[in-house]
């Protein structure tokens, strides 16, 4: 089930349904090794698909985690398996990072699959800081400049070729697989065949070919 999620994901993404729907940014601080967690609105009005991304320095986008439905299983891409918890109720989505680190630092945005659309909702700002400070994580809300979600189109738009070629390769193996197995019914037919000779008044030798078929 957590695969299916993920590559429904991926295939939302790959064929350009996506709807920027951004009107704030926040902004958390964290210390090094504390625990955080992220908010997003949940704005879909019925049960539906919700997926968290990451972007950092402004050119690199990863899938964190997907979840279907507000009580269904989370399900974790590749690095965000150990130390994230995605978990969600009917008003908010939550993002849980145990013991942060500055790698975790970047743009977190959630989106919810809403009428044939995936809708980008929200954004949060993580910054994570090395130093001693209050052990309150601070929120800060700012708009968001007109710059960021441009970037944003820009870079989904980057992820949209890539995971366009990600379903390329699987639909490629998928079919070598399907040819694979027709092919096997025939092979086995062969091997049942038996090759008989009788012999005519002529004294011809004629070769018959008995062949077992297979019922099901």
């Amino acid at each position: 089930m957590g695969s299916f999620i993920l590559i429904t994901a991926l295939f939302l993404y790959s064929y350009n349904w996506i709807s920027v729907s951004v009107s704030e940014t926040q902004t958390v601080e964290v210390q090094l090794g504390q625990e955080v967690t992220l908010l997003c609105p949940n704005i879909s009005k019925h049960p539906t698909q919700t997926d968290w991304f990451r972007l950092v320095n402004r050119t690199e986008v990863s899938c964190v985690s997907a979840m279907y439905k507000s009580d269904g299983e989370a399900s974790f891409c590749d690095g965000f398996q150990n130390r994230f918890e995605m978990s969600s109720n009917i008003t908010t989505v939550f993002l849980k990072i145990k013991r942060v680190d500055f790698s975790d630092s970047g743009l977190y945005f959630c989106g919810f699959y809403i009428n044939a659309h995936t809708v980008i909702s929200n954004t949060v700002h993580l910054n994570v800081q090395d130093g001693d400070f209050d052990n309150e994580v601070d929120f800060k809300t700012e708009k968001t400049p007109d710059g960021i979600t441009n970037l944003m189109t820009v870079v989904l738009g980057a992820l949209t070729v890539f995971l366009t070629i990600v379903i390329i390769v699987l639909a490629v193996k998928i079919r070598k697989l399907q040819t694979a197995v027709n092919e096997e019914p025939q092979t086995e037919r062969n091997k049942s065949c038996k090759w008989h000779q009788t012999a005519r008044s002529d004294k011809q030798a004629v070769m018959i070919v008995l062949c077992k078929m297979n019922t099901y």
